[in-house]
């Protein structure tokens, strides 16, 4: 059977059997679009890499939980990508300040480590704040605000309407600002 000519659908159906040969198709499809994908979050060849290894082997494990009259192939496999990409900045940002926090002892201007302390402190705020979203507002959010992706580009990766990105957008920055209180309207 070739491979190349059976649709997104029929080739996750097969990998969900364990298929290894499907899964090569699949990724000899969509490798590049997830690379260039996972490089514009992460902004790291290596991190891309890495965000692009664990999709596949996310699809690998999971092919089975795909529902195609929920949506396509493509985008199911290119959300797994993204939040795989948003998880590493995460991860390398909280190593990052970890790394931080271990090397606090060296003498520091007093306002710039009331500003360290200030600006990590509104991270984890606003990060407790996103957490509480419904999935569909945080993931719209994410992908605008960590992925840098427009409204429309959002709406062409979850295949959605533009209005339903554009509402999902409207509706959790309204939330967030209800949670993150009267601070939110100062600058950060």
């Amino acid at each position: 059977m070739e491979l190349a000519l059976l649709s997104d659908d029929a080739i996750l159906a097969l990998v969900s059997r364990g298929d290894e040969a499907a899964l090569g198709a699949l990724y000899d499809r969509y490798a590049a679009p997830a690379y260039r994908l996972a490089l514009r979050i992460v902004r790291d060849p290596a991190l891309a890499e890495d965000a692009v290894q664990d999709a596949f082997l996310a699809v690998w494990r999971t092919a089975a939980s795909f529902q195609p009259d929920r949506g396509k192939a493509s985008t199911w496999l290119l959300t797994l990508v993204h939040r795989r990409s948003v998880d590493l900045v995460r991860r390398e940002e909280r190593r990052s300040t970890e790394l931080l926090d271990e090397t606090i002892d060296v003498p520091v201007a007093p306002e710039r480590t009331d500003e360290l302390a200030a600006t990590r402190e509104e991270r984890r705020r606003v990060q407790a704040a996103l957490a509480q979203l419904a999935p569909d507002q945080r993931e719209a959010l994410e992908l605008a605000y960590y992925g840098g992706l427009s409204q429309s580009e959002i709406a062409a990766r979850l295949g959605v309407p533009l209005g339903t990105v554009k509402s999902r957008m409207f509706s959790g920055l309204g939330k967030l600002r209800d949670l993150l209180g009267s601070d939110a309207e100062a600058p950060a």
